[in-house]
């Protein structure tokens, strides 16, 4: 089995990566993703389900596909993140990242030592069912993706900080937990927050993710410099229907 390069390394090179954040459990969205040629997907086990029986059949058809997966964990899952990294998840998202602290668990969890705490297994999906080395097994993990997402207030004036830690490879700010955790201060408010975030990523030599609706929304985050732009799939489908809906709210033509 021939292997692929890592969505790190990839960021690495100065690629941009597309992918699609799924929170409806379909493996067949999966595969279309992946035929599609996007690079990767997300599945959302914090605001969707969290089977780990499905993850698997998700991370299966994304294989076939040649397509990485992230997950998003709950806040504070470090058993979670473990289950899904080895089950063979590229990476994982972390939600609610307030500070260097914070920052620090989230590696913990996802990195062996001595960088972090994740238990060690080969018999994993993730070491081949023990057809690796424990010495290629560790050297794959080094490729794991560490995503930390900035959803508050307090978290975006501790970026600074919370980009500076080691393992930390990309930030996501969320901009709807964002907007509640100031008092819905309106749009250009936070926009201004998350364009000053973003900066000090970029400034840390950080990869950058943001969440985006529709094509217009990708180009938008391209010319901001960001290097992983993730389509809303709910958002997607959602203006596809409302697409299709739209002609039966026309009135009928009278007949000649």
């Amino acid at each position: 089995m021939r292997a692929r390069r890592s969505l790190k390394r990839r960021l690495a090179a100065g690629e941009r990566l597309y992918g699609a954040l799924l929170r409806l459990p379909s493996e067949t969205l999966v595969e279309m993703a992946g035929v599609a040629g996007l690079d990767y997907v997300v599945i959302d086990c914090e605001h969707g389900p969290a089977d780990m029986t499905v993850l698997q059949h998700h991370l299966t058809a994304a294989a076939a596909q040649g397509l990485d997966v992230l997950v998003r964990v709950g806040t504070a899952e470090p058993a979670l993140a473990l289950r899904c990294l080895d089950l063979g998840a590229a990476g994982i998202i972390h939600p609610h990242i307030d500070s260097a602290a914070d920052a620090r668990r989230a590696v913990a969890a996802d990195r062996y030592p001595p960088l972090g705490e994740r238990g060690f297994a080969t018999y994993s999906r993730a070491g081949r069912f023990g057809a690796v080395t424990a010495v290629e097994h560790l050297a794959a993990a080094e490729e794991t993706l560490v995503v930390a997402m900035i959803e508050t207030a307090r978290a975006c004036a501790a970026a600074p900080e919370i980009v500076a830690t080691e393992g930390v490879d990309a930030i996501l700010v969320g901009p709807a937990d964002l907007a509640v955790d100031c008092g819905f201060p309106g749009k250009d408010a936070i926009d201004k927050l998350i364009a000053a975030t973003h900066g000090v990523a970029h400034d840390a030599g950080r990869a950058v993710m943001s969440i985006v609706p529709d094509t217009a929304g990708a180009r938008a985050a391209e010319q901001a410099g960001a290097q992983l732009v993730l389509y809303n799939m709910a958002q997607v489908l959602m203006d596809a229907f409302h697409t299709l809906t739209a002609p039966l709210a026309e009135p009928a033509k009278p007949d000649n």
